[in-house]
């Protein structure tokens, strides 16, 4: 296996998200950090950071878990297929329709707490 191979592969990095919703287009920032063998995550946007949780990766298919508070207090269910610098598919919130989210992995690497 390549390095781009592994890169197209795994969702590590930090990406700039935009979530099509029916009331507006939402921003946010998440970052996916392999620690210790096992993917974990944060989602920043709304003024929240907030950790994802039942992180997936099956091919080039992600899935995760997080729950918001602002605008609104949702469980959110998120499930994007990754492609280079790019992630597409949706999120979804309970029994509310589907949302599209489309992402784009910056090039420049996050900062990191020492």
């Amino acid at each position: 296996m390549t390095a781009d191979t592994d890169r197209t592969a795994s969702p590590e990095g930090v990406w700039d998200l935009t979530v099509a919703t029916p009331v507006g287009r939402i921003k946010a920032v998440v970052e996916f950090r392999l620690r210790d063998g096992s993917l974990t995550g944060v989602a920043s946007g709304a003024g929240e950071d907030v950790p994802l949780r039942d992180i997936a990766v099956d091919g080039s298919r992600v899935t995760w878990k997080q729950s918001v508070t602002k605008p609104l207090r949702l469980n959110l269910a998120f499930a994007v297929d990754v492609r280079d610098d790019t992630l597409e598919g949706t999120s979804r919130a309970g029994r509310l329709p589907s949302s599209k989210v489309l992402g784009t992995r910056r090039t420049t690497p996050a900062r990191t707490a020492e």
